[in-house]
């Protein structure tokens, strides 16, 4: 999957087309020649800001410890994807790479090729496990046996042009509810304003209203249930309850002509040039609505407001369950203590206040965020430290197979094409067979 977080789908935002596969050795060659290890380091990210950011680490990292050589190799999305699965299995493997968390690492680690590192963050009292945000390390961590180290997080949000609402008469903290958003949607309607800017053209950004509603209405007990295939699964009367509020709001016909087949960044593009009121996205939507819209500018700043997914009445969800990116670092068996030692140090406060600094992550690190500049990916890093259940996206976190169904039937729900039990039982049907 590519998508989420802009991705930073992290997704094809955060990952541009072109293609980066550069093996980067700190020191001189004299020096790495003398080395004693090598900590080889594979990563998705063709930015050349951020790779600067990176060699910098790195070189600091080196520079204090000139017996360990780090190998940074990184890989365009696509590419990654399809030469990890090999390079896991051979000796070439990386000591650490990057990943998405949810089903697809679980998947990882029944391989065999992962470490479990759960001893080695708790030891000297837990010091290294309690450095990161307990829903970060929690999201990484299956069955109890921790697979990879926290990195970044992102959460999926409404975003909101201020003088549209104003126009209509709107104010973004009277919605509490997800029947206060129906409303919203109908106030922009009879203003004559196109009320959200939806993208179904890769279907990914519309399973984030189903994801958000199942998380309202059944609460985490639900959606782990279903997951384990447990009781009712994905047929709990609270999911499909989901899915049929799901199609109210589709039949109220919220997004602009043509929906069904804008690709995210035409949605991006869509909110920026003002032609629609509200978007569900990432927490770097700032950004990229401005690089989407038509004149390269977008909506100001200042224009731009920021509200959470509202809770269902009656619903045992709370306003701080979040949905969003959960990445990490997975480390291969091969992994040497010097790799384990620098991991420790790319994702300590200090670093990962330098990644948020720079604008490229919020950080899994306690008290990282203080670095963040900007005020929206700031209020996003501020909701995620309050976050009482950080899902990662249900269509990674139930692995590629049952992720595309959760896809499908999002887009068919929304858009009138199936039925909310229908749906569900589809999803259910993809979760029985693997």
């Amino acid at each position: 999957m590519t998508h989420h977080q802009e991705k930073a789908r992290p997704r094809a935002e955060l990952f541009a087309c072109l293609t980066v596969a550069t093996s980067l050795a700190f020191g001189a060659f004299a020096t790495a020649a003398r080395a004693e290890t090598v900590v080889k380091w594979m990563h998705v990210e063709t930015v050349p800001s951020n790779l600067k950011v990176w060699e910098e680490i790195a070189a600091a990292y080196h520079a204090a410890h000139p017996d360990v050589r780090v190998e940074l190799q990184f890989l365009e999305n696509e590419a990654f994807k399809a030469k990890l699965p090999t390079l896991l299995q051979s000796d070439a493997a990386p000591d650490f790479f990057y990943s998405w968390g949810g089903g697809v690492l679980r998947q990882q680690s029944q391989t065999g090729a992962l470490q479990d590192l759960s001893s080695a963050m708790k030891a000297d009292g837990g010091t290294w496990a309690k450095s990161y945000k307990p829903a970060a390390l929690d999201g990484l961590t299956f069955d109890g046996k921790t697979y990879a180290v926290p990195y970044r997080m992102g959460t999926v949000a409404f975003f909101y042009n201020k003088q549209l609402f104003q126009k209509a008469g709107i104010k973004a903290e009277d919605i509490k509810t997800w029947n206060d958003f129906l409303k919203t949607v109908k106030t922009l309607k009879d203003a004559g304003i196109t009320p959200i800017a939806g993208g179904g053209g890769e279907k990914w950004p519309l399973h984030f209203y189903w994801s958000y509603l199942v998380m309202r209405n059944g609460g985490q007990a639900v959606f782990d249930k279903a997951k384990k295939n447990e009781g009712d699964g994905f047929l709990d009367p609270a999911i499909i309850k989901a899915g049929e509020q799901l199609a109210e709001l589709g039949k109220l016909q919220p997004f602009q002509g043509g929906y069904l087949g804008a690709t995210w960044p035409q949605t991006l593009g869509v909110f920026g040039d003002g032609k629609a009121a509200i978007l569900l996205g990432f927490e770097n939507t700032e950004a990229n609505q401005a690089k989407n819209a038509g004149d390269g500018k977008g909506l100001a700043a200042d224009n731009i407001g920021r509200f959470p997914f509202p809770v269902v009445e009656g619903g045992p969800g709370k306003v701080t369950d979040t949905l969003g990116g959960l990445n990490g670092w997975a480390v291969t068996k091969k992994a040497s203590p010097a790799a384990i030692d620098f991991l420790k140090y790319l994702t300590s406060p200090e670093q990962e206040r330098k990644m948020a600094a720079a604008g490229m992550i919020i950080p899994a690190a306690l008290g990282a965020e203080d670095g963040l500049k900007n005020p929206l990916m700031r209020q996003a890093a501020d909701q995620l430290a309050g976050s009482t259940w950080h899902q990662n996206f249900f269509d990674q976190d139930l692995g590629p197979s049952v992720g595309r169904v959760v896809n499908d039937v999002s887009v068919e729900i929304l858009s009138g094409q199936m039925s909310a039990k229908d749906g569900a039982q589809m999803i259910q049907d993809a979760r029985a067979l693997e």
